[in-house]
């Protein structure tokens, strides 16, 4: 029990409820995981190493794992042109693709985790509306606009009737699919959060224990990553640095300011040399954020530094602690961060770069290329 606790609980930065999660493991109770995104276009690490290594961490724990391609929340959204048949060979083809060949270069079994096309789901399914219907019926108005923020937009933004439809949709995909677990990034938090206050009271597809009692699903929130590009407000104060930080997070619309899973060597070489890296800052440092994140998430991690004796000569850490410490007392360069990441991503993203090198991998980022689809 103590082990799989661990795996569920590791890279994360907020579990909602813990204490609930552990009876649900001391019980017995079957973990069903999910995570959803819409498709919108290429995949960044935040999305194919960050999501995809809390996956693996869940499916190391004996749990069953669920990804909704969100077909029609990417059509809600406005997202690929609001082209359905876009987004449904988007979904089903590049992205899904995509994903397996990330949880692959993460030591995971793709083949263990079940892909779900959102319109496959809610077809000839009276169910998943009506749920939709009653968890509407649970939350007002005005919290229902104040969680569109789940779909990258403002608060107070105009926005079309649809997209009202968009965070009881969300709830009800958990639901309707009798999901123990709620993952995603911190920015999916308000949705659930509505999920959590609205599970007691629902009755149509309410998610039992094993003793068949209704129960809260759990939200696990993973860490957002950082993108490369030095921040609109710079230094950050300590009360605004939440809010910075959201709003810095990795994004495809900025291309230069993340990685995507299948760029070259000498394209992850170059987006990382450019990054933002101020000397001693740890605080707010993407470079330092990466390798907290990425590369000290595993097991048994050396990290090691390649440089010249008169630059220090070579030097391995095994934890994020000691090499924080040295960065800020000026024993590591930001330079020595850069090249070492680089090394280190070009590796672990190889057999991703590999399965887009096959005639059909290819063929799908020609695709992509096709139909302009960067974000």
């Amino acid at each position: 029990m103590a082990d799989k606790l661990e795996l569920i609980k590791r890279n994360t930065e907020e579990i909602i409820q813990e204490d609930e999660l552990e009876s649900l493991v001391k019980n017995g109770t079957p973990l069903r995981h999910y995570i959803g995104f819409e498709i919108s276009g290429l995949i960044h690490l935040g999305t194919g190493l960050m999501c995809m290594r809390k996956v693996v961490d869940f499916l190391d724990a004996g749990i069953e794992c669920h990804i909704l391609l969100a077909d029609w929340h990417t059509w809600i959204n406005d997202k690929l042109g609001g082209d359905m048949k876009i987004i449904q060979e988007v979904a089903v083809g590049y992205f899904k693709e995509g994903l397996k060949a990330s949880i692959k270069c993460l030591g995971g079994d793709p083949d263990k985790v079940k892909f779900v096309l959102g319109s496959d789901l809610y077809h000839n399914n009276d169910e998943y509306w009506a749920t939709v219907i009653e968890v509407s019926k649970n939350i007002t108005l005005s919290r229902t606009l104040r969680s569109t923020s789940i779909m990258g937009r403002q608060e107070g933004e105009n926005i079309d009737f649809a997209k009202l439809i968009y965070p009881p949709m969300q709830v009800a995909d958990i639901f309707i699919q009798g999901l123990t677990i709620a993952h995603a990034g911190m920015d999916q938090r308000k949705a659930h959060v509505i999920m959590r206050d609205v599970a007691l009271k629902l009755n149509i597809s309410p998610v039992l224990d094993n003793k068949g009692n209704k129960i809260k699903p759990i939200a696990i929130h993973h860490h957002l990553l950082l993108g490369l590009q030095k921040p609109a407000i710079w230094p950050i104060s300590e009360e605004n640095i939440k809010e910075v930080w959201i709003s810095a997070k990795m994004s495809k619309s900025k291309p230069e300011s993340c990685i995507f899973i299948h760029d070259s060597a000498d394209e992850i070489k170059r987006k990382i040399n450019n990054a933002f890296c101020p000397e001693k800052e740890i605080g707010f440092n993407p470079i330092l954020d990466w390798i907290k994140s990425l590369v000290f998430a595993g097991d048994g991690i050396v990290f090691s530094i390649n440089r010249k004796v008169e630059h220090g000569g070579n030097v391995s850490y095994e934890s994020y602690g000691e090499l924080e410490e040295d960065f800020a007392n000026e024993a590591v360069h930001p330079m020595d961060l850069k090249v070492a990441l680089t090394e280190f991503l070009v590796d672990l993203l190889a057999p991703v770069r590999q399965e887009f090198g096959t005639v059909e991998g290819k063929k799908m980022l020609s695709r992509m290329a096709e139909l302009s689809i960067t974000r």
